[in-house]
């Protein structure tokens, strides 16, 4: 079968509801990429430190990743957010201050506090800024973030393994990046082709 493919991008003027507004605490991350969860081990003198960091770090945009989407107005079809699309989002992100805005599974029910983004970087090799280790494999341009979780309840469910990654919500625009359709196979192999280029790239 073969599917569609758009280009998602949003507004750049603060006053535009086409924005990433929040980000999931999920678990099943669409970017199929799981989040890291630290935890805190010191040594000091004689004694110690067992204490938790409740940091959570990982991937909340991976860029030219096709991602599956289906909906009443498009039916079955592919979305990607390119290096310029994410950098545009993670810059209207935090100009509006949206970093302590996380929910669990895309719930608006089940929004939560106490959870804090700290450090947030675009991946870019041209000026020298790398993806973590152990996500070595992500594209150039994809969107990396770490948070404190102070939230008991939440830091619960990342320990328990019931939220395993990042999911960015909000309104994007859609715009085909070809008139011809790509299929589930081009797909899969466009996917491998980015991350072979990631891995073996000088």
């Amino acid at each position: 079968m073969e599917l569609a493919i758009y280009k998602a991008v949003i507004d750049p003027s603060l006053t535009s509801d086409l924005e990433v507004q929040a980000i999931g605490l999920v678990d099943k991350p669409a970017i199929d990429k799981n989040f890291q969860a630290f935890n805190e081990q010191k040594q000091k003198a004689k004694f110690t430190l067992n204490e938790e960091k409740r940091i959570i770090s990982g991937p909340a945009m991976m860029a030219d990743m096709p991602l599956y989407r289906k909906d009443n107005q498009l039916g079955e079809y592919y979305v990607v957010f390119d290096k310029p699309a994410i950098q545009c989002i993670v810059e209207k992100f935090s100009a509006k201050g949206f970093m302590q805005k996380f929910n669990l599974f895309h719930d608006d029910q089940q929004q939560v506090s106490d959870v804090t983004i700290f450090n947030s970087f675009i991946s870019d090799k041209e000026i020298g800024i790398q993806a973590p280790s152990g996500f070595e494999d992500s594209p150039d341009g994809s969107w990396f973030i770490s948070a404190k979780v102070n939230n008991p309840d939440v830091w619960a469910k990342v320990k328990c393994g019931d939220i395993k990654g990042f999911s960015v919500e909000g309104l994007f625009s859609y715009i085909p990046v070809k008139l011809t359709k790509m299929s589930a196979e081009d797909v899969l192999l466009k996917i491998k082709s980015l991350l072979n280029e990631t891995l073996f790239e000088d």
